[in-house]
C-alpha cells in the first residue's frame, strides 16, 4: 500500500494524430495534462514534461495506454524501451469508468483521466504490455484476411442478387458459389443467352478443364436443362449486367487470391513461434495465429485465470445483503471471447459422416455440467473456461493437445 503511494499514475488516450496523458496521484488528485503530437520524435519531450511533475512530487511515474497495439503501438513501445512500466487498459474499463460518474462526460482529457483512474484501480490485475514485432505482425495479417473474408462474404452477396436475375436454378448448378468451375462458368456465360448455341458436350469439355476432370457431360446436361426449363427473360441493357456478373466474378476471385496469400504469410510467422495450438480438434492455423494475435506473448498472463479475466470468461462476483452469485461479464476482449466460444462449440460438435463427438472429454464434460443444473449457456461457458487452461498451458510451454480416449 506505501508503495503506490509512490507512483503518478499517467494514463493515455491514443488517436491517429494526436494523444492525451493525464497523471493522477494515488489518491486521484490531476497532477498534470500533457497533449502531444503522434510522433516519435515528440515523445521525449512529453516524458520530460510529465517528469518534471513527477520529480516535484517525488513520485516515480508509472503508464496505462487504452490502445497498445494500433494508434498507441508506437509510444507504448518507446516507453518500454526507456524502463517505464506500461500496463494495457482495456476500453471496455475505462468506458465503464467514465460512466460510473453522475455526470457523463465525453473529451480526450477526460478519456485519459479515467484510463489513469482505471490503472490506479486495477493496476495489479491489468496485464503488462508488451508490443513484441512477431505477435503484431500476426495480428495485422489476421486482420487483414479477416477484412479480406468480409469483402468476400460482401461479393457472394451480391452474386447472388445478379444471378437470380438471369438463372432461376443456379443454386442447383453447383455445390460452391465461390468454387473454382462456378466462378469459372458464370464469368463466361454471364446470362443465359451465352448458351444458347452451346452444346452439352461443349459445356462438358469446358467445364472439365475447370474442375480438372471433376465435372461430367450428365453435369452439363443437367445445367443446359435448367436453364431451359426456366425459359429467359430479355431485358433492356442486359450487356450491361453481364458486365457487373463478371465484374462480380473477378472480385471474389481477387479476396480468395488474398485470403491464400495472409495465410501463406501467417504460416512460417506461427512455425517460427513453436506454438502447437492446431494440434488441438477444432483449431487450424487461422484460428491459432488469430489465438495468438489476440493473446500476445503468454508470458504477460501470470496464470490462467488472468487470462479468463482478460477474455471476460471468468464470472465476476456480484453480492448484495449477505448474498453472493457469480454472473456472466460482457468486460474483456470479446474477439478473444468469441474465438473461445467457437472452439467450445467445435469441441461439443459431432463428425458428419458417423455422428461421433470431436472430442468426448469436453462433450462429457458439457453434459456433466448440465446434469449439475446448469443451463446450456452456463455449461458452454464452463467449457470455454477449461479450454482457457489449456491454451495457456500450450502456449506457455509450447506442447502439443492430446485428445483423451
Amino acid at each position: 500500500m506505501h508503495e503506490r503511494l509512490n507512483y503518478l499514475y499517467v494514463g493515455v488516450d491514443p488517436h491517429k494524430r494526436q494523444h492525451t496523458a493525464v497523471g493522477l496521484d494515488f489518491f486521484r488528485q490531476k497532477v498534470c495534462e500533457v497533449t502531444f503530437e503522434n510522433k516519435p520524435s515528440v515523445y521525449p519531450k512529453m516524458v520530460n514534461e510529465i517528469r518534471k511533475y513527477a520529480n516535484a512530487k517525488g513520485l516515480t511515474i508509472i503508464f496505462g495506454l487504452e490502445d497498445t497495439t494500433n494508434y498507441g503501438r508506437n509510444l507504448t513501445v518507446y516507453l518500454i524501451d526507456e524502463g517505464f512500466t506500461v500496463r494495457e487498459v482495456g476500453s471496455k474499463l475505462s468506458s465503464a469508468k467514465r460512466k460510473s460518474h453522475n455526470t457523463v462526460r465525453k473529451s480526450d482529457s477526460w478519456d485519459a483521466e479515467c484510463i489513469a483512474a482505471v490503472l490506479i484501480e486495477e493496476f495489479d490485475r491489468l496485464p503488462i504490455a508488451k508490443p513484441v514485432d512477431h505477435y503484431w505482425a500476426i495480428a495485422q495479417l489476421v486482420s487483414r484476411r479477416h477484412a479480406s473474408m468480409k469483402g468476400l462474404e460482401f461479393s457472394k452477396k451480391k452474386l447472388h442478387a445478379q444471378l437470380g436475375h438471369h438463372y432461376s436454378s443456379y443454386p442447383k448448378f453447383f455445390t460452391e458459389l465461390d468454387g473454382k468451375t462456378a466462378l469459372g462458368f458464370f464469368h463466361r456465360f454471364p446470362s443465359p443467352k451465352y448458351l444458347e448455341s452451346v452444346t452439352a458436350q461443349e459445356l462438358a469439355y469446358f467445364l472439365r478443364k475447370l474442375s480438372n476432370n471433376a465435372c461430367s457431360t450428365k453435369k452439363a446436361e443437367e445445367i443446359l436443362t435448367l436453364v431451359k426449363a426456366d425459359g429467359e427473360l430479355h431485358r433492356a441493357f442486359q450487356e450491361k449486367r453481364d458486365f457487373i456478373v463478371r465484374s462480380i466474378v473477378k472480385e471474389i476471385r481477387f479476396h480468395k487470391r488474398e485470403i491464400a496469400c495472409a495465410e501463406r504469410e501467417i504460416k512460417p510467422l506461427m512455425e517460427d513461434l513453436g506454438f502447437k495450438l492446431d494440434t488441438m480438434t477444432g483449431i487450424d492455423l487461422v484460428s491459432s495465429a488469430s489465438f495468438v494475435a489476440e493473446i500476445g506473448d503468454i508470458n504477460r498472463f501470470a496464470s490462467a485465470n488472468q487470462l479468463a479475466r482478460y477474455a471476460g470468461i471468468a464470472p465476476v462476483e456480484v453480492g448484495s445483503s449477505g448474498k453472493i452469485k457469480h454472473c456472466k461479464t460482457n468486460q474483456g476482449n470479446r474477439v478473444l471471447h468469441e474465438l473461445f466460444f467457437q472452439l467450445a462449440c467445435r469441441q461439443l460438435a459431432l463428425t458428419r459422416r458417423h455422428h461421433e463427438p470431436r472430442n468426448p472429454m469436453f462433450l462429457d464434460y458439457f453434459h456433466k455440467k448440465q446434469s449439475e443444473g446448469k443451463t446450456k449457456g452456463q455449461a458452454i461457458v464452463c467449457v470455454m473456461r477449461k479450454l482457457v487452461n489449456i491454451v495457456y498451458k500450450m502456449m506457455k510451454n509450447k506442447t502439443e493437445y492430446i485428445l483423451s480416449p
